[in-house]
């Protein structure tokens, strides 16, 4: 088991790296001067250079990459072109926003979809199995944005029972934070659902199907045990892959969203940050999403190997 996860972990790190490589690149190749965009076209040319040089712009590529990484091991991420303030602050202030949307969506998401699809696959062909495909297929293929317009235009502007736009913290109410937070949460679990639905169906309906559950049945065990004792848990691979991939929605996958509800979070400053050509924090929060996506890839192949010995054995040759 040690092996397996060494081996893992190594690929981990070496993927991270790659990583911080594209995240540094992805600013540095789009034309235009970071420095002269953020002044105006009217600044002079001793400011420019003087920005530059702060920015560590005048240096080469290979060393700006080093000092970046040097500054972000001493929890250094530098400071914001637009916002003049520094990156680290700037997300510690963003981050409990994306956070306190995109947790509660996953939370949701994860619970909702392996009821349903568990729901769908013992009543296979029943007209509660076709409805809840229906809406798995609709919410899989409506994009969140409308979803989210016509929330606000039912609820925020015809029925006014729910706020269009904003946020308030759970800190400071709890009670707004709900209903600010209803449509955003929904908007962002649906599509999730929907996932977590059909594989849980697929899986299930593979299982229930097999040898052993006839034999279970057979042996006279109680239907509740077979659906959830034996089968229930032979899905979960496949359902803990979809879960992980949907992890990396709670930081990154929250844009739109934020957008249509006006919540300043890390969606939105992402927005801001490209258009400004914001680059610190465009490679930092790039970094960020990508870690969070390669850990959950490392969690998801540890717990592999822990729930099928198999895995184990072959990941660690």
């Amino acid at each position: 088991m040690a092996r397996f996860i060494i081996k893992r972990l190594l690929i981990a790190l070496l993927i991270v790296f790659l990583v911080s490589i594209f995240a540094f690149s992805l600013m540095h190749i789009l034309p235009g001067d970071p420095a002269r965009i953020s002044l105006g076209m009217d600044a002079s040319q001793e400011d420019v250079d003087a920005l530059r040089e702060k920015m560590n712009l005048d240096k080469p590529l290979v060393q700006q990459y080093y000092l970046w990484i040097a500054g972000m091991a001493r929890g250094d991420f530098g400071d914001s072109i637009v916002y003049n303030r520094p990156v680290k602050d700037i997300i510690l202030e963003k981050l409990p926003k994306t956070l306190s949307i995109g947790v509660p969506s996953l939370i949701i998401s994860v619970t909702l979809g392996i009821v349903f699809g568990v729901i769908c696959a013992i009543k296979r062909g029943k007209f509660i199995d076709q409805v809840l495909t229906f809406f798995s297929t609709v919410g899989i293929g409506t994009p969140q944005f409308w979803i989210g317009i016509l929330g606000i235009y039912l609820f925020g502007m015809r029925l006014r029972i729910l706020p269009i736009q904003g946020y308030v913290a759970p800190s400071d109410n709890f009670g707004d934070y709900i209903r600010h937070a209803i449509m955003p949460v929904f908007c962002m679990s649906l599509s999730m659902i929907a996932s977590v639905a059909r594989q849980t169906r697929s899986n299930m309906l593979d299982v229930i199907n097999q040898d052993y559950i006839r034999t279970a049945r057979a042996n006279g065990i109680s239907e509740r045990s077979v659906i959830y004792k034996h089968s229930l848990r032979n899905t979960l691979i496949p359902i803990i892959t979809i879960v992980a991939m949907q992890v990396r929605n709670v930081i990154g996958g929250s844009l739109i969203i934020e957008n249509v509800f006006n919540i300043a979070g890390i969606g939105a400053l992402l927005n801001v940050a490209v258009t400004n050509r914001d680059y610190l924090i465009v490679q930092t929060c790039t970094l960020i999403i990508s870690l969070v996506t390669v850990i959950c890839n490392l969690i998801v192949d540890i717990l592999y190997g822990v729930v099928n010995p198999q895995i184990r054995i072959n990941g660690g040759n």
